[in-house]
């Protein structure tokens, strides 16, 4: 039996030294080393920032985590500034909305400004929830909770999203989508706001978040997922790409349905995202980044491997959506590189293991280096790709590294974030796990045209949504992130003290007026 494991493992390994392997590892190196060069320079533009904060703080500007200019807080201009309509579509309930919700509220904007809270219905834990949170700052918020119904032509987020849009104020210059997870600085809807009047032709401004791990696996492997996307997001300025978890636009956009957003949005969309860019990419339009606009994004305590792969699902059903024959073209395009990328990033790990496994049993065995000579080639391979794989991780962790000092000089009277939690085995780990499980999600995403979304089934067809099915009983108790909690009791306040008592335990923190400054 010993003779025969080597004699295979002496194959597999000899045919891991052949050209073609040589290629697909020298492939993976170059992966590894494109994806460090982009954190790098990812890296570059968040690191800028702080710069530029540290340096207007030492010439006096102490509210530099609010704006450039400190004459922009003048009550001469800030009577100027616009109205803003936060829409918030909102499912479920879980340990962080609070929180999140507290940084969206007492934003230091100090221009006119609404929040609109869209829910299914009252039955939504989020309901019960958000009414005791609004309570405590009714005499200083201008906040309404809306209850949109159920979704009949397009994803529930985005009928909530519209809905919102149709209360918002009449005299609202933008609209903020934002979604339940998003925790704000102080000072980020001025800072969009103000890139919003500097340049007209922006048709979105978007952010990105920075994943906290809660240590779980399933939680690297979100990290991990949303890495490489962070690229496109820290460019300082224009992108192509667009996050739905925060979206300012124009508030006449809807209004007047320019380029057919909203009926694109309402007759079978399902990612309001993926959708809004598709029709920025159809006409030309702007969609820009600004470098502060980084938001962190603590992930669940309790986040499973199975709530990771339920939202692996959902992100590569994504590119099934689509509008027009060019987006389809470009989704498919994205996905046939995506998994292509994936998998070629995990064959050198394969390839590599096996070339330290023969070289490890022929040196223990005692083959002679005449025998094993081929050995040699597989050592040097494997150690290439540990030298490229260092220099990736070191770049992944410089630009976290960077958000994090970002985030923090951002909400200075917030708690610090700290890398110190962050485990880099398992982030090594999760870019193995991710990569692999990617093109298989994207596969089966492509042959169901499928998927379930916080309890609801949608079906595509023709890139549009098709048909609805909602369970007659309740569907999952939580969704995937925020491990929040879907459910509540029907037609009445929920457990007693549940949301009373994680509403107090944060009554403490200081709430910011928009006088305070």
């Amino acid at each position: 039996m010993v003779d025969r494991l080597d004699t295979i493992l002496f194959a597999a390994s000899k045919a891991c030294c052949s050209p073609l392997a040589i290629f697909i590892q020298i492939q993976g190196y170059i992966i590894c080393l494109v994806l460090a060069l982009g954190w790098a320079c990812a890296a570059y533009v968040r690191n800028r920032e702080i710069r530029r904060l540290k340096e207007n703080t030492r010439s006096g500007n102490s509210f530099a985590f609010l704006c450039h200019d400190i004459s922009e807080l003048e009550h001469s201009n800030q009577v100027n500034l616009p109205r803003v309509s936060v829409v918030m579509p909102l499912k479920g309930f879980g340990e962080h909305n609070l929180h999140n919700w507290r940084t969206q509220i007492t934003s230091l904007y100090g221009g006119p400004l609404e929040f609109l809270f869209v829910v299914e219905s009252t039955e939504d834990p989020a309901y019960h929830a958000l009414s005791r949170l609004l309570a405590d700052y009714k005499d200083n918020l201008d906040a309404q909770i809306i209850v949109a119904g159920l979704s009949t032509t397009c994803s529930q987020k985005i009928h909530n999203q519209l809905v919102g849009v149709e209360k918002m104020h009449k005299d609202s210059k933008y609209v903020l989508f934002l979604d339940d997870d998003v925790r704000l600085h102080p000072g980020s809807i001025g800072a969009l706001t103000s890139e919003m009047e500097k340049n007209p032709e922006i048709f979105i401004q978007t952010g990105y978040p920075l994943d906290l791990p809660s240590g779980s696996l399933g939680s690297y492997c979100i990290y991990e997922y949303h890495m490489p996307c962070s690229m496109g997001f820290a460019t300082g300025g224009k992108t192509f790409f667009l996050w739905g978890g925060c979206m300012m636009m124009h508030a006449d956009d809807f209004r007047t349905d320019n380029h057919g957003l909203v009926s694109q949005l309402r007759d079978g969309g399902y990612s309001d995202d993926m959708t809004l860019a598709a029709i920025a990419g159809a006409h030309k339009r702007l969609i820009t980044s600004p470098p502060v606009a980084v938001f962190p994004h603590p992930l669940a305590s309790d986040l499973s491997f199975s709530r990771y792969w339920n939202y692996l699902r959902k992100q590569t059903f994504v590119l099934e959506s689509y509008t027009t024959t060019v987006n389809w073209i470009m989704n498919r395009a994205l996905f046939s590189s995506h998994c292509y990328l994936s998998w070629g990033f995990v064959a050198p790990y394969l390839l590599a293991g096996i070339n330290v496994s023969a070289a490890l049993r022929y040196y223990y065995k005692g083959y002679s280096p005449k025998d094993t000579a081929f050995t040699d080639t597989g050592l040097l391979l494997a150690s290439c790709l540990t030298v490229c794989t260092t220099v990736e991780l070191l770049s992944m962790w410089n630009l976290t590294r960077i958000e994090v000092h970002l985030c923090n000089l951002l909400s200075p009277e917030a708690p610090q974030l700290s890398l110190a939690s962050y485990n880099w085995f398992l982030v090594f780990i999760a870019m193995l796990v991710d990569n692999f499980l990617y093109p298989v999600s994207a596969m089966r995403s492509h042959f169901s045209q499928s998927i379930n979304w916080s309890g609801i089934r949608y079906h595509l067809k023709n890139g549009k949504i098709s048909k609805i099915d909602r369970p007659k009983g309740k569907g999952p108790k939580f969704t995937d992130l925020g491990g929040k909690r879907l459910y509540g009791k029907k037609g009445g306040q929920p457990t007693a003290s549940l949301f009373y008592t994680l509403t107090r335990s944060l009554v403490q923190w200081r709430q910011p007026k928009k006088f305070d400054v």
